[in-house]
């Protein structure tokens, strides 16, 4: 059987787009609805919603209502299905202290998509989904700078990064979610159906442009205003590593400059100097720390990349005016 197309030719129902979504416990219904509604508007002239250029379904162990976070519930349009159906697998996460996100014939079914090729997308934090099922080794990971800091102690034999609002390395995808699930649709729409199905998707949706895999996550770094995108993706590098240091050849490397030219951008754009701000950024979260926890200063100490806690209190001291003691005690007053 075969769709109409715009031009009036059939299209075999084989060469569509064709996605799956896995939708997780509590799973964040804007970054689903924006990715479906790409698929959808990029699919058909205008806003007629003809599964002509792409399909789509809800995929789920059983035919159980599925809660998102904020409340609105959804039922799969469809069981598990062969996975080779589908050109892409998107898992679409939400909160993370719900426990278990998905069940085990869900996990085993996403097992067996990787087993046979099929790519897989982790959507928010359906990441840390793919991740814990042992699907996202040796590829990089894109998440959220808000799920940063969990990504890393669960799994921290694994690549990730929270400075870009998308990846898509080999077989395998990640969004930060949000907004950034329409740019990843969009993208997915461009390389596989046309330049002008994307352009009516995001016509319809009110997006003047879809950002690219090398755009920077919209979140300044504590108070640091600078306008350079690879200054700011490597502030927010910085923010994410205070405990185990990156070398600054490294984060240079990772937007494309040696390390001199960083020096210099940092040097035009902050007027200091890239280990410098990187020391502010550790001292300004163990502020955070003295301020918000009763960790012990040794643990701050610690957790912001300091050899010990004497080192610490005497930087922290040059840098604010006052011990790390006298500041908590201060705080607690208040």
């Amino acid at each position: 059987m075969a769709t109409k197309s715009k031009a009036g030719g059939e299209i075999p129902n084989n060469k569509r787009l064709k996605i799956g979504f896995v939708l997780s416990r509590s799973f964040t219904l804007s970054a689903f609805a924006l990715f479906v509604d790409t698929l959808r508007l990029a699919s058909d002239e205008t806003d007629k919603s003809g599964r002509v250029f792409a399909d789509w379904q809800v995929l789920g162990s059983t035919g159980h209502l599925i809660r998102s976070s904020c409340g609105v519930q959804l039922a799969p349009t469809s069981e598990f299905i062969d996975q080779s159906e589908f050109d892409y697998i998107a898992v679409v996460g939400g909160l993370l202290s719900v426990g278990q996100q998905v069940d085990d014939q869900t996990i085993k079914y996403l097992k067996q998509a990787a087993t046979k090729k099929v790519p897989l997308i982790g959507v928010c934090t359906g990441t840390f989904i793919l991740a814990e099922a042992g699907l996202m080794k040796n590829h990089e990971t894109c998440v959220s700078w808000l799920h940063y800091p969990a990504f890393r102690e669960l799994f921290p034999d694994h690549q990730v990064r929270a400075d870009r609002i998308f990846n898509l390395d080999r077989d395998r995808g990640s969004c930060a979610g949000g907004s950034s699930a329409a740019d990843l649709a969009a993208t997915l729409v461009r390389r596989h159906i046309s330049k002008d199905a994307e352009r009516n998707a995001l016509d319809v949706l009110q997006i003047e442009k879809a950002r690219s895999a090398l755009d920077i996550q919209p979140r300044r770094p504590l108070s640091i205003e600078c306008e350079d995108a690879r200054v700011r993706a490597v502030l927010l590098k910085m923010e994410g590593d205070t405990e185990n240091l990156v070398p600054i050849d490294q984060l240079a490397a990772s937007v494309g400059l040696s390390r001199r030219q960083l020096e210099r951008l940092f040097a035009k754009e902050l007027g200091s100097t890239p280990a410098q701000v990187y020391m502010r950024l550790r001292l300004d979260r163990a502020r955070q720390l003295l301020v918000q926890t009763r960790a012990p200063l040794i643990e701050i100490a610690m957790e912001t990349g300091f050899d010990n806690a004497s080192h610490f209190g005497r930087l922290f001291r040059k840098f604010y005016g006052e011990t790390p003691a006298r500041l908590r005690a201060a705080s607690s007053r208040r």
